[in-house]
């Protein structure tokens, strides 16, 4: 597997990618549901990977009827959420040494996210990542969250890249929507969910771990005569 291009730009999702917060997330959900007695199906729970609270609180909504104290369960998951990463963020194999290349590489570097700019900063800051991103495209920063374009688009605004030079990398399906939506090559490294058909006909292919695309970087950077 190889990259059509050396990017011109990375433009990498939060959650799941750099983070291993999607486990702790559905951890959350699912102490929230068991606590409360609300008995959330597992599927349901699972359908919350990669989607805004805003959507979540809909697809709880639908499924667990109108009367579902869907705002007082939101506040139970962040509780619990906190309390996790307090002690349990991790960061996803490949991180800091995909960082340290594109230092070397000079390429530059954002974060596309459905997360708040606090949940960013916070985050980064745990692990000591704060000045490693160029940018951050968070939460209030676009019209419409993924699988809309605008996250992806955003960024690639904000370094001042066209979009179609950007790599993006992503774990989740919507994620994976977005950022091939913007016209991105599009990466995906599979977190909690393994591609579908539909999945892999978005990216432009898919990867174990962030090792692996280092290697694919730099590979595409040996091939590149005009650097």
């Amino acid at each position: 597997m190889k990259l059509p291009h050396i990017p011109a730009a990375v433009i990498f999702d939060m959650d799941g990618l750099i983070f291993d917060t999607e486990a702790l997330y559905q951890q959350a959900f699912l102490a929230a549901s068991s606590t409360g007695g609300h008995n959330l199906p597992t599927t349901l729970i699972q359908s919350t990977i990669g989607v805004p609270w805003a959507q979540s609180r809909i697809l709880l909504l639908e499924q667990m009827g109108s009367d579902f104290p869907v705002d007082q369960y939101g506040r139970e998951v962040t509780e619990r959420f906190k309390v996790l990463a307090s002690t349990q963020l991790r960061l996803k194999p490949g991180v800091v040494e995909l960082l340290d290349i594109l230092d070397q590489l000079e390429l530059p570097r954002c974060i596309a996210t459905s997360s708040s700019h606090s949940t960013v900063r916070s985050h980064l800051s745990a692990h000591g990542l704060a000045g490693r991103f160029d940018a951050v495209i968070a939460h209030g920063d676009y019209a419409a969250s993924k699988p809309a374009p605008d996250p992806f688009l955003s960024a690639a605004k904000r370094l001042g890249v066209n979009p179609t030079l950007c790599l993006a990398l992503e774990d989740s399906f919507n994620g994976v929507r977005s950022a091939s939506a913007a016209g991105m090559m599009t990466f995906m490294v599979p977190d909690l969910l393994s591609p579908t058909p539909e999945i892999h006909s978005l990216c432009t292919g898919v990867v174990s771990d962030l090792h692996a695309v280092r290697k694919l970087i730099l590979t595409a950077s040996a091939a590149d005569t005009t650097r």
